[in-house]
């Protein structure tokens, strides 16, 4: 099990600093293109190369976690990726950290050794092929009924003529892109299962490339909610919609199990509620730290200046896509992180 816990850092690790190293990389690139002189451009750019390879590598890892441990598990040890993020930015990037990033930092450290000590190796549980489009099924469904309350306010905002994004449309950006995330864990450990229970190797490769396509659609929907939203609004939800469909679509699909010793159930399921919360105080530390008193805020006037040229610059044409935790990082903010 910790095996498998160690392998999702490492991976969710490679997946946020490689996208972070990335988005360094195309501030003096052009947008991505087919042209090879581009492809030349970004593949001398060395920022940029390193990034790209830590992404895959990441995702690699992943992979190997997915086929070792339960989606339970490893949906929510991937959201520790925030907190590694907001450490490579303090020492790598010279990012001033206050005491609500530090207090998240430590509440995914300790939900993750509680879901290593709660979770315990199980075996696959017999799984139909008719779950993947039962899958597809309960998705569209939640999309619809999404979509639906999203028209609803968007014609309420068109009637009362509001040019601002109402709150209600960024949390559906957000759901809507953490669903898929924890969906793509999902379809790609049922790939593993399917080959350990004897079906054709061929749906490996097919459950791949379902997840690839989920990951996709849910950065578009990302994405598009970060350009028209409030980052931290569409990050949260992003952040914490993946961890419980992650769980309950690997609880209800995949047969996974609580452990069955109440000692290690309310472990695992306290490592969940920590995680959760770790990366909500990361996400929301900017605004939580006003509420602070003036000792603990770590104001550094220098920092200012440099932050103007930094990473957290947003570019019209983004030519990387990155996390929803990670963009958090890389949004301006009309104030100064405290």
């Amino acid at each position: 099990m910790w095996e498998s816990i160690l392998l999702t850092l490492a991976a969710t690790a490679g997946n946020n600093i490689g996208k972070i190293l990335q988005k360094k990389g195309t501030v003096i690139l052009p947008p991505l293109s087919l042209k090879l002189k581009v492809i030349r451009a970004y593949a001398l750019n060395r920022a940029w190369l390193i990034g790209f390879l830590m992404d895959i590598f990441g995702a690699l890892l992943m992979l190997r976690a997915l086929s070792l441990a339960p989606v339970s598990v490893i949906q929510p040890v991937s959201g520790c990726g925030l907190a590694i993020l907001s450490i490579f930015s303090h020492f790598y990037l010279k990012e001033i950290m206050n005491a609500v990033d530090w207090l998240g930092i430590t509440f995914a450290g300790i939900g993750t050794i509680g879901v290593g000590a709660g979770g315990e190796e199980q075996k696959a549980s017999a799984i139909s092929i008719f779950h993947l489009p039962w899958l597809a099924i309960v998705v569209a469904i939640l999309f619809v009924l999404l979509n639906a309350w999203l028209r609803i306010y968007r014609r309420q905002r068109k009637e009362q003529e509001l040019m601002e994004y109402e709150v209600v449309e960024e949390i559906i950006y957000g759901l809507e892109s953490g669903i898929l995330f924890g969906m793509a864990s999902v379809i790609s450990k049922m790939g593993f299962v399917f080959l350990e229970q004897g079906f054709p190797s061929i749906l490996v490769p097919i459950c791949l490339i379902i997840s690839i396509c989920c990951s996709g659609t849910g950065f578009y929907y990302q994405t598009w909610g970060l350009k028209h939203g409030r980052a931290i609004v569409v990050s949260t939800c992003a952040a914490v919609a993946s961890i419980v469909t992650g769980v309950l679509a690997g609880m209800l699909a995949l047969g996974e199990r609580l452990p069955s010793a109440p000692t290690a159930r309310l472990t695992l399921m306290l490592g969940w509620v920590f995680i959760i919360g770790g990366v909500i105080l990361l996400v929301s530390s900017t605004r939580l730290v006003r509420h602070l008193p003036r000792s603990l805020r770590h104001v550094d006037k220098s920092f200012n200046v440099r932050k103007s040229g930094s990473t957290r610059v947003r570019e019209s044409n983004p030519s990387t896509v990155i996390q929803a935790s990670t963009l958090h990082h890389l949004m301006p903010t009309s104030k100064e992180k405290a």
